[in-house]
């Protein structure tokens, strides 16, 4: 192990610095008339889940102007890899235009997605999960989204030689809900540690927390090597409303918590060590994938061997480019600022 920072060393032959495990969903944008919304019975702006056979009637209905991948973990995966890190994904999809979509969108940006994943992982049938985001000429977006194929992501599904190669295996909050899924993250956490290697969770939404709370604090305190969170989040885990007290309990559950505040910056705990990091100013346009990408640029940090306070500086670059234009992912090379 290296000494500076924990992360298994150049001796340990990592091919991968990094591997996500999330939901993999396919964003569909397509421009419409506001009265294609009315004809279908849609609110205008709201975010509406649907099933296989709306997800397909409306996939065949629009004009399919732009199609990239999803999910918090591929976003986070893709910033990485923009930063220059060495990345890997696993995610369900299945065999369909969709799934096809996604896998050309990751490895178009260098990231290792493996080809089994489109042959023989089919998840029952079901389509790769989509969000339609219908956009009117006004700039608003209306979303229709089905998680189909990627919610079926279980233990068989992570791969042990992948799993063995990656310096940190990050792990997607969202995905915990299934039962298969929380037994797939236990699968990853267990092969990691077996190999020498570090496991990540980014808790993802307080929503899912508070469905899975005791799951989730068994996985941390047992499972996790570093904690991604924002305030919202561990506040939620640890049920209080003092982000200190918060921040304690993560401390004594993982030893190592990276902790999101918004404009506040972040707090970074490790071994009793304490790191406020200041924000990077920016223009606010859209804060999705903020915490994806402060996650991506910290770790590509972290596996490169930096300072947990350059670690910290590196996520706020990189949340800075992503919430200050529309969309989840760099428009820019951010690989410099690894080199400052």
């Amino acid at each position: 192990m290296d000494a500076k920072n924990g992360v298994a060393g150049p001796a340990a032959e990592c091919r991968f610095d990094l591997l996500g495990i999330g939901n993999a969903i396919i964003d569909v944008l397509a421009p419409v008339d506001p009265s294609f919304l009315l004809d279908h019975d849609m609110v205008p702006g709201s975010m509406t889940l649907i099933d296989a056979a709306q997800a397909e009637k409306l996939y065949t209905l629009i004009h399919r102007e732009k199609e990239m991948g999803g999910g918090s973990a591929a976003n986070t995966c893709v910033v990485a890899a923009n930063m220059g890190a060495r990345v890997a994904y696993l995610g369900k999809v299945a065999d369909d235009a969709p799934g096809r979509a996604f896998a050309a969108d990751l490895q178009g940006s260098g990231i290792f997605f493996p080809s089994s994943f489109l042959t023989g992982h089919v998840a029952d049938g079901q389509p790769t999960a989509r969000c339609l985001v219908l956009v009117t000429p006004d700039g608003q977006r209306t979303m229709n989204t089905y998680l189909g194929a990627c919610v079926s992501f279980g233990p068989e599904d992570v791969l042990a030689e992948v799993v063995a190669s990656a310096r940190v295996t990050y792990l997607e909050g969202y995905l915990f809900d299934p039962p298969h899924a929380q037994e797939a993250f236990r699968r990853a956490a267990s092969l990691a540690h077996a190999a020498g290697r570090q496991v990540a969770l980014s808790l993802s939404d307080p929503f899912c927390v508070a469905r899975h709370r005791a799951a989730f604090r068994d996985l941390v305190h047992g499972h996790i090597d570093i904690l991604f969170a924002n305030e919202e989040e561990v506040c939620s885990l640890y049920q209080t409303e003092d982000f200190e007290t918060a921040m304690e309990h993560a401390a004594a559950d993982t030893h190592f918590a990276v902790l999101t505040r918004s404009g506040r910056g972040s707090v970074i705990i490790r071994a009793g060590e304490r790191i406020d990091v200041a924000p990077v100013a920016t223009q606010v346009v859209d804060t999705t994938g903020a915490g994806d990408a402060y996650a991506a640029g910290f770790l590509a940090g972290w596996t490169s061997g930096r300072s947990l306070a350059e670690c910290g500086r590196l996520g706020s670059v990189a949340a800075s480019e992503i919430i200050s234009h529309y969309g989840a992912r760099p428009l820019v090379n951010l690989r410099q600022d690894m080199e400052l």
